[in-house]
């Protein structure tokens, strides 16, 4: 899973800025591509599937979609993922804290496995 980053694609951030100087993001998308309220409902409807699945879930995507995921995972707004910032090749543990109606992160952005 990858936010489709439409016209976006293949550009880095001081690309866009360059352009549009005031972008970001987790406020204005992507043109041709997804919002946040768009990638959003797609995280929602990942989460819904997983939280279906009796016992442990693996999951791989892109580090937006990620922080995103974990965001709504949580209950909140798809743009407070821009406060959880992920390395490449980290690993995190999405949980609960006693049952469904509790979700919480059980680790966030470790990246030890990689010997930095």
């Amino acid at each position: 899973m990858e936010w489709n980053y439409g016209d976006y694609e293949g550009l880095r951030t001081v690309e866009i800025r360059a352009k549009r100087p005031d972008w970001h993001l987790f406020r204005d998308g992507c043109p041709n591509g997804e919002s946040p309220v768009q990638i959003g409902a797609r995280a929602d409807h990942v989460v819904s599937r997983m939280r279906a699945i009796k016992g442990d879930v693996l999951l791989f995507s892109s580090g937006h979609f990620l922080r995103v995921f974990a965001a709504r995972w949580l209950g909140l707004e798809p743009a407070t993922g821009k406060f959880l910032m992920l390395h490449t090749a980290s690993l995190s543990a999405l949980s609960y804290k006693h049952d469904l109606s509790q979700p919480a992160i059980r680790f966030w952005n470790d990246s030890r496995h990689l010997g930095d």
